[in-house]
C-alpha cells in the first residue's frame, strides 16, 4: 500500500515522536537525577500525545502502526556513547535531545502543510507546543550546566 503525501507527513511525525521517546528511555540512566526529574514529565506527556495521534491516524488517515527502526536506534545510542568519552556526558545527551526536537519540529511543520482532519489538528498543535516547551527546558538545562 502506497501512502499519500499527508500520510507520509504523519508517518514522519509519528516516527520522530517514537524516536525521541525511545532515545530518552534508552539513555535515562545516563542522566543525572536533576536532569531526569526535569525531563521526565515532558516525555510522559509526549508518550500520551503519540498514542493519541496513532489512534487518530489509524481512524482518520487509514494508517497502520509500524515497527521502530531498531538498527537506527542502536546506532544513535552507540554514537552518543562514543561522543560522551570525549565530552561531558550530560551535555552530549542534551545536545542529542535537542537534535531530536529539531527533527520533530521539522516533521510537525511539514505535516501542517497538509489539510488535517478536525480531530487530528489540535493533537498535532499540542505536540508542537510540547516540543517548544521541551526545547526551552533543554536550553535552560544546557545553560545551567555550562555556567557551573
Amino acid at each position: 500500500m502506497f501512502l499519500d503525501n499527508r500520510q507520509v507527513a504523519m508517518d514522519s511525525v509519528l516516527e520522530a515522536l517514537a524516536d525521541s521517546i525511545d532515545y530518552f528511555q534508552d539513555n535515562i540512566e545516563r542522566l543525572r537525577p536533576t536532569l531526569r526529574d526535569a525531563l521526565k514529565p515532558h516525555y510522559t506527556e509526549r508518550l500520551k500525545q503519540m498514542r493519541k495521534l496513532q489512534e487518530l491516524a489509524r481512524a482518520h488517515l487509514k494508517m497502520l502502526p509500524r515497527d521502530a527502526d531498531v538498527e537506527r536506534d542502536d546506532f544513535l545510542w552507540l554514537w552518543s556513547r562514543l561522543k560522551s568519552f570525549v565530552g561531558n556526558d550530560s551535555q552530549v545527551l542534551i545536545n542529542e535531545l535537542l537534535e531530536q526536537e529539531r527533527v520533530l519540529m521539522q516533521a510537525l511543520s511539514t505535516l501542517f502543510t497538509h489539510p488535517l482532519p478536525d480531530p487530528i489538528e489540535p493533537v498535532v498543535e499540542e505536540c508542537m507546543q510540547g516540543c517548544r516547551k521541551l526545547i526551552r527546558e533543554l536550553y535552560s538545562l544546557q545553560k545551567r550546566k555550562t555556567h557551573r
